[in-house]
């Protein structure tokens, strides 16, 4: 990949969009969406639309579909890719550090990469000869009856193209071909792990097709459930050690008898240096401050009880 330092303006070409581009991440949430359209309407596109020697969008569909809604004038750079799998592996690589992508999405795009890495793998068997270390290769067969796929370690390739590791690669493939449609739609919503649908998967594998659907959505129910307890015996946790902070800072607080020999007798057994008695003194304003945004909530909570 390289940058040719061609340019054009979108007044001078149109750019090409590929769905295989296009699609390869999934889609920006509305709110995501809205702030990117906010933000090329209140400074305009400052940051060019990445285009190949073909003129097809690399990098920035969202931001060229808006622009061209607006009227909106934007740049286009030229990148020169070696395949259309660099142009993708180059674009993933980009949006990786901007979107939180989880394990389940960047397995569904690295399964989108699937037909590239095996043509890649292909291409770079013809053009050296064959597969020199297979069975076939050695015995002076060329034209093995196996599939690239079989040839080539396909999942490491996949996991290393997304950032996954191999075991949790095959998981997903896995999933992606044998789950049924409800665990799928449970991990596109975020409501199981690829662990979590890797087990529901595994369980109802054996069972009679037509049973499969009902005992997934069974267990996803279950999984589902499950997740609220924990998030619910989190927040419990959360405010348990909330109430106890303030608990321990108001009995402690009390017991103190502020005087200005106490202060001395503390800094004296602390040995605290003039710079930290004056830092000191700083975090005592501070805690000061905080003690009166106490009163002040504490308040309202008592005008609002007394209503």
């Amino acid at each position: 990949m390289r940058n040719t330092g061609i340019e054009y303006g979108s007044d001078e070409r149109k750019p090409v969009v590929l769905p295989e581009l296009a699609e390869l991440l999934p889609p920006l949430a509305e709110e995501q969406l809205e702030a990117l359209e906010n933000d090329l309407l209140a400074n305009g596109c400052y940051s060019p639309i990445i285009v190949n020697e073909e003129l097809a969008i690399v990098d920035g569909h969202n931001r060229q579909r808006l622009c061209e809604q607006h009227g909106i004038p934007y740049r286009m750079v030229v990148f020169a890719f070696e395949d259309m799998l660099e142009a993708k592996q180059w674009a993933l690589d980009t949006q990786k550090g901007r979107r939180n992508l989880d394990k389940w999405e960047l397995g569904k795009i690295a399964l989108k990469l699937k037909p590239d890495v095996e043509a890649r793998a292909q291409a770079n068997m013809s053009a050296g000869g064959g597969d020199q270390k297979s069975e076939d290769a050695k015995s002076g067969c060329r034209n093995s009856d196996n599939p690239i796929s079989e040839r080539v370690d396909t999942r490491q390739e996949l996991a290393d193209t997304v950032g996954l590791t191999r075991d949790t690669m095959s998981r997903i493939m896995k999933i992606d071909e044998h789950a049924p449609d409800v665990v799928k739609e449970a991990l596109d919503k975020k409501e199981l792990s690829v662990n979590q649908g890797y087990n529901i998967t595994k369980q109802v594998q054996e069972l009679p097709a037509e049973e499969r659907e009902e005992a997934a959505a069974m267990a996803v129910e279950i999984e589902k459930a499950k997740k609220e307890l924990r998030e619910k015996d989190t927040e419990l946790e959360r405010r348990t050690k909330t109430a106890k902070l303030f608990s321990k800072a108001f009995e402690v607080s009390i017991q103190l008898k502020v005087t200005e020999e106490n202060v001395r007798i503390w800094t004296e057994c602390a040995r605290m240096v003039p710079g930290e008695i004056e830092e000191t003194a700083g975090e005592a304003r501070e805690l000061s401050g905080r003690f009166a945004l106490i009163a002040e909530n504490l308040d309202t909570l008592a005008k609002g009880a007394a209503r």
